[in-house]
């Protein structure tokens, strides 16, 4: 988003005509998470210490007299440069106007930069098509004049238009086209933009994170030593996502602020907000993270930025999802799967098909679900096959041979040498010719295998789901996804959880008159109605002990509503209860009477054991709350004072006196009676 993760790609370069100069910059944005994608897009650079509305309206003024020369030319550029963001189509416009005016007056390096300005407006407007036709105009023209500081940019630039509409091969080709002439001019703002290019690539596939972070790390390094804030803010974004994909949410969050702090009241915030966005809701701070993304998606409707309006609404959607809040989330997915379409971005609609499945799975949607998961399952195979990685890996050796290649050339000197390293460089292509005869019989026996893969991948999936819903059933999501990705779960400290605790009344004599067969029916019976009611009031199930069975509110997640919603509860729980009472009576059977007790206060919450896990939470709330329920009576709910004093608002409550409870001392307690004619809807 990245998604996100998204990655910031930047290209820089500069010329200087008549003392007249420019810089130009694009942003290569990615974000992709095995499941999800990467986008991309170019910013500016404004000249330092201008206000951009009064650059258009002096550049404006000053063009009305100005003489049809090589000036005009550069100020025209300047006046495109000064509508990126703002308005694309007055970019173009502009941009032409100095095309038409450098041909006239056969001035080729504005020409080049010229259609360069173009490619840029169109690149804004997501028409990538017409992009790439004024980026191959621009690079035609720089070739012809031999300047290499304007090629390496103009691949560049083609390397962000490939890679945002999903074609990492020619993506990689370019990016590599840029970094060798880079490297031969010696240019270190062009060899760090050209690292954190080919990191963006690798990032693509989770094998190749690690790869991908060292080129961004190498990236920052250089950035930070030319003191070049905006390619440190860009490193520091792609280091981010990375950190946040492997799970070290504490070092994503320190390089995301790092960029933030550089790109904050700009465009380019929004991928950084985004980012942090999607961190805070991995972590489960939902809150946090939907003010983040809304931030976001704000500052991109401000200015009309397609791909940051998709790549914000995407995020939105996940973390409605994560919230199990699944019709916003579809809004949210559809919005971003329309956006989408129109601008032609596969890699975004990967991701909103791939929401769009699970949230109508979870609404029980399954022909919708169905849907798009066909379509998810159409696009990832286009998007990400073993031959994208293959052709990325043949690239790069191509670029580390042509290295060597440079290298041998400047040591060679005399005729023999040269003529023993032809032959060598024979042997080299023999053995590359037999490597990829192999290459070929290995890649055509893995087609034979892969709908035999592929079905075993599917089989294995549903396995691994069904685990899952194991899992969860046994944790809180929270807890199970920290466990599946760490191996372990933290124990935490929260400061305010109520506890729930029932028992029932007479349950040994009960249990004389039934057979152990029916006790446990009807015991499974009750407590599956009580695990439907505490689902329903957002509490948390945390354990039953023979007769006795205990939940707690505020936990994982907090939250400030848990001692209402246990005492709704138990309150609902002790009319179940009733019901049963009365129809058992009625079949002259003896009556199972439940007693209640909450308490609200401080706990420990961790998972114990090792090969039979299992949710448990201790302190003196725990042991208040049973002390609540079994000072209690049947057909009441008994709470503490702590929980009355948050719930007095809405119901009526009688005091009964104290008790005393180990290590707190005496305790008040009260049963709930009616709701309070003002709280009722």
């Amino acid at each position: 988003m990245v998604f996100t993760s998204p990655f910031l790609f930047i290209n820089n370069f500069r010329f200087s005509h008549y003392g007249c100069t420019f810089v130009i910059l694009n942003f290569f944005v990615m974000r992709l998470i095995i499941k999800s994608i990467f986008i991309l897009f170019f910013s500016l650079l404004t000249f330092s210490g201008w206000a951009q509305s009064e650059e258009i309206e002096g550049l404006k003024k000053k063009l009305e007299s100005q003489a049809e020369d090589s000036l005009k030319v550069n100020d025209l550029i300047s006046l495109g440069i000064a509508y990126y963001g703002i308005d694309p189509n007055k970019s173009i416009e502009y941009g032409e106007q100095a095309v038409v005016l450098a041909k006239k007056i056969d001035f080729p390096m504005g020409l080049g930069y010229a259609y360069k300005t173009v490619g840029l407006g169109y690149y804004f407007l997501a028409n990538y098509s017409d992009a790439v036709d004024q980026f191959q105009n621009s690079l035609s023209v720089f070739d012809s004049i031999n300047f290499k500081v304007g090629i390496a940019n103009i691949w560049s630039n083609l390397g962000s238009t490939y890679f945002n509409i999903g074609d990492d091969i020619k993506a990689i080709e370019a990016q590599l086209k840029s970094l060798r002439i880079s490297e031969e001019l010696k240019d270190s703002l062009r060899m760090g933009t050209a690292l954190n290019g080919i990191g963006t690539v690798y990032n693509n596939k989770k094998e190749t994170l690690d790869k991908a972070l060292e080129y961004f790390q190498s990236a920052r390094i250089i950035f930070k030593k030319i003191e070049y804030q905006d390619g440190v803010g860009i490193a520091a974004m792609n280091i981010g996502e990375i950190f946040m994909k492997k799970k070290q949410y504490d070092s994503s969050i320190f390089y995301l602020d790092e960029s933030l702090e550089v790109f904050r009241g700009t465009l380019d915030a929004t991928f950084a907000l985004n980012m942090l966005g999607k961190v805070y809701a991995e972590r489960g701070e939902f809150e946090e993270a939907l003010q983040y993304q809304w931030k976001a998606l704000e500052i991109a409707e401000g200015l009309d930025a397609k791909f940051e309006i998709s790549q914000s609404l995407v995020e939105l959607a996940k973390t409605k999802r994560e919230q199990k809040n699944f019709k916003e989330s579809i809004t949210y997915y559809h919005r971003a799967e329309k956006l989408a379409k129109e601008i032609e971005a596969r890699l975004q609609l990967n991701d909103a098909y791939e929401g769009l499945a699970k949230s109508y799975a979870k609404l029980g949607d399954f022909k919708n679900a169905y849907r798009y998961d066909t379509l998810y399952s159409g696009i990832k195979d286009i998007l990400f096959n073993e031959d994208n990685a293959r052709k990325q890996q043949q690239l790069m050796f191509n670029h580390n041979l042509d290295n060597k290649q440079s290298e041998i050339g400047l040591l060679t000197k005399d005729k023999e040498l040269q003529e023993s390293i032809i032959q060598r460089q024979k042997v080299v292509n023999y053995a590359a010719a037999i490597t990829g005869f192999l290459l070929l019989v290995v890649v055509l026996g893995a087609l034979n295998r892969y709908r035999h893969i592929r079905k075993t991948n599917n089989i294995i999936k549903s396995e691994r789901d069904r685990s899952k819903e194991l899992l969860l059933n046994i944790l809180p999501e929270e807890t199970a996804r920290e466990l599946e990705t760490n191996g372990f779960a933290k124990t935490q400290y929260y400061e305010n959880v109520t506890v729930l605790f029932t028992d029932f009344k007479g349950f040994s004599t009960i249990a004389g008159n039934l057979t152990p067969q029916a006790l446990v029916a009807e015991l499974n019976d009750y407590f599956c109605k009580f695990d439907e009611i505490v689902e329903k009031y957002g509490l948390e199930k945390i354990k039953t002990i023979g007769d006795a069975y205990m939940c707690a509110g505020g936990i994982p997640i907090e939250n400030n509503t848990h001692p209402l919603n246990a005492v709704m509860a138990a309150l609902e729980m002790q009319v179940y209860m009733e019901k049963q009472l009365q129809d058992r009576q009625s079949r002259g059977e003896q009556g199972w009477e439940l007693r209640i007790g909450i308490h609200t206060g401080p706990i420990v919450a961790g998972v114990v054991g090792k090969k039979k896990y299992a949710y448990d939470i201790w302190g003196d709330t725990v042991n208040v709350a049973s002390r609540m329920e079994s000072n209690g009576e049947a057909g009441k709910v008994n709470i503490s004072a702590a929980t009355y004093e948050r719930i007095s608002d809405k119901y009526e409550c009688l005091h009964r006196g104290k008790v005393s409870a180990k290590n707190i001392g005496e305790v008040d307690m009260y049963f709930v009676g009616s709701q309070l004619e003002a709280t009722i809807a």
